[in-house]
């Protein structure tokens, strides 16, 4: 039977416990929930942490979907047992029975079956996994890599820079640049300012005037604090600020690119979701560069519409983080020329895959490229040894 008339007979989604793919949740002594600057830092009681808010509350949804001569196609996001409900209890009956061609088609019904309560956040996020899980089937039924059903590469390999709290590192591994967290907000006075700008300096100098630093405010500042921090680092180089204010300030976003020094990017979209969110971002033109993440924009299907609105805006496409999931989308888009390495080890010293030890088989850089290997799907399995559960059937 050719791939065409090969249905979905089976579809299952799982809770993942310790595996890595919410790299929110991560020990106390990680450099991702060391004093962030975020939008809870106005309250002095979360300022310290962003576990203590819950932002790794959710956990880690993993969708399966088996096709009906048992070839099983996976993807992994944020979503956990929230997420888990809603592919069990609403989006199987858009799936089972459904060719696994009939991508499109799938996509828009599960959008439209949950626009009363959804649109964007969770339900986005469920959908995203979905979505790449249906790309990861369809790849190994036809014994190709995902990079190839969308059209193949325009590059050999990917250029990388590193997100961690040590881009001097980064670059002696062979990152073309590093982006650091912030660490201090509005709340925080001229103080953090000054220590915001102290920060950046010594790195500038660890680095040299070459390598390009960044600053990762997530969320958490108002047009007035981030354009005043963005002539300030102008002065040692920031090569862009990124998601300074919260996602639905379509407004503030369009001032702070007005207000931004000469030659400084202004980056968001880690947070925004659908064609129709990044259209308000590019049309207002609020941003140089978009950051969709393709586990919580709608995944590839959405991210292919994203990405050419963006394009005919002349605005490149940076996804967020996101591993190999990204990676085969990006190696095929020309407005998309480098992508992040989120370096998750605890001191952001040592390249270890994203997703370990959940995910087996993913490429990590080397001197700071990576090629997108060229196994069916996005080519990775999942690790037997971490912990899953399935806590709801339809």
């Amino acid at each position: 039977m050719s791939t065409h008339h090969r249905t979905i007979a089976h579809v299952r989604a799982y809770t993942v416990t310790g595996g890595g793919a919410d790299y929110h949740d991560q020990g106390a002594d990680h450099w991702i929930d060391d004093h962030i600057s975020t939008p809870m830092s106005v309250y002095p009681e979360y300022a310290d942490s962003r576990q203590s808010f819950g932002l790794n509350v959710l956990g880690t949804l993993m969708v399966e979907l088996e096709a009906d001569d048992g070839t099983v196609g996976f993807a992994v996001s944020t979503g956990g047992d929230l997420g888990a409900w809603i592919v069990e209890k609403h989006l199987a009956r858009f799936l089972e029975g459904a060719r696994v061609t009939d991508i499109e088609r799938i996509w828009d019904q599960m959008y439209r079956s949950t626009l009363f309560y959804g649109r964007r956040g969770i339900v986005l996020n469920t959908i995203s996994a979905v979505d790449l899980a249906l790309y990861d089937l369809l790849g190994r039924l036809r014994q190709e890599p995902v990079y190839s059903l969308l059209g193949g590469p325009v590059r050999e390999e990917l250029t990388m820079y590193a997100t961690g709290a040590r881009p001097d590192i980064a670059k002696d591994l062979g990152f073309i640049g590093g982006k650091m967290p912030l660490h201090h907000g509005p709340a925080d006075g001229e103080e953090g300012m000054d220590q915001n700008i102290a920060l950046l300096a010594d790195m500038r100098e660890r680095v040299g005037d070459d390598f390009w630093l960044m600053y990762d405010c997530w969320m958490s500042l108002d047009v007035d604090y981030a354009t005043r921090l963005a002539h300030r680092a102008h002065d040692h180089g920031l090569r862009w600020l990124e998601e300074a204010l919260i996602p639905d300030d379509y407004w503030g976003y369009q001032q702070l690119r007005r207000n931004a020094p000469k030659g400084m990017l202004i980056t968001t979209g880690e947070h925004e979701a659908t064609r129709w969110g990044f259209r308000q971002l590019l049309e207002m033109g609020c941003a140089d560069i978009i950051q969709p993440d393709v586990g919580w924009c709608g995944g590839i299907t959405e991210l292919l519409k994203i990405s050419a609105l963006a394009d005919a805006h002349g605005a490149m496409v940076v996804p967020h983080g996101s591993s190999v999931y990204s990676y085969h989308f990006v190696v095929t888009r020309t407005n998309s020329p480098f992508s992040e390495f989120l370096m998750m080890h605890p001191t952001a010293e040592e390249i270890v895959p994203m997703f370990s030890p959940m995910l087996i088989g993913e490429p990590v850089p080397e001197n700071g490229k990576i090629r997108v290997p060229d196994t069916p799907g996005f080519g990775v399995e999942f690790n037997p040894e971490i912990a899953r559960s399935r806590p709801f059937t339809h």
